[in-house]
């Protein structure tokens, strides 16, 4: 697959949003990468992650494919479909990274992490810590979207593809110079309900 079809599909599905959002990093843009959209397709989301295991390094050996919550679940589970490997994911319990749902992994598992969208790579790197704690070995980590910038994790990356967007700390950012509103798509941010 080539890049052009991946960016028509992007479009296509409306993934690619304009306006002045808050990234899941805590960065502004003025761009928003919505993967959610595409995974509204079952058949274009199992694309795009055979594709991705297609850019994996031959032989690479891998035991279990782990995703963070929530952007990652549908492309992660994509992935390890192709792979026919077990899929396991995290959720944010008082805002820790933490496997639930009696998930495990193995002592000396070969684990490749898998993100959709990934900006600096915190929830990325949260996932390789808790991984490395339970006793696995992160072999690598991909991801449908890179958009571009330092990343916090310090393990081979195999991104699907690059999608160099800008984003801008908060203090830089000239949306918010200019009260522009802001949308905070990203699941991160989401308010936790109130309990009664």
């Amino acid at each position: 697959m080539q890049r052009e079809e991946i960016l028509t599909i992007l479009k296509e599905t409306g993934s690619l949003r304009s306006g002045h959002f808050k990234l899941t990093s805590g960065r502004h843009s003025d761009s928003y990468i919505q993967c959610a959209r595409i995974q509204e397709y079952p058949t274009l989301n199992n694309r795009l992650a055979a594709e991705a295991v297609n850019l994996l390094p031959e032989g690479l050996k891998i035991d279990l494919v782990a995703a963070p919550a929530v952007g990652g679940i549908v492309f992660g589970y994509a992935v390890a479909a192709a792979l026919d490997k077990r899929f396991i994911w995290s959720e944010r319990v008082d805002g820790a990274m933490t496997l639930r749902r009696s998930f495990e992994v193995n002592q000396g598992e070969n684990v490749l992490v898998c993100e959709d969208v990934v900006t600096t790579g915190g929830s990325v790197q949260e996932l390789i810590e808790l991984i490395e704690a339970a006793g696995g070995n992160v072999v690598g980590v991909t991801s449908m979207i890179y958009r571009g910038g330092a990343i916090k994790f310090d393990v081979a990356y195999y991104p699907l593809i690059e999608l160099l967007t800008p984003s801008w700390d908060p203090s830089e950012c000239e949306l918010c110079a200019k009260g522009i509103n802001i949308d905070s798509p990203g699941s991160r941010h989401v308010k936790p309900r109130e309990k009664h």
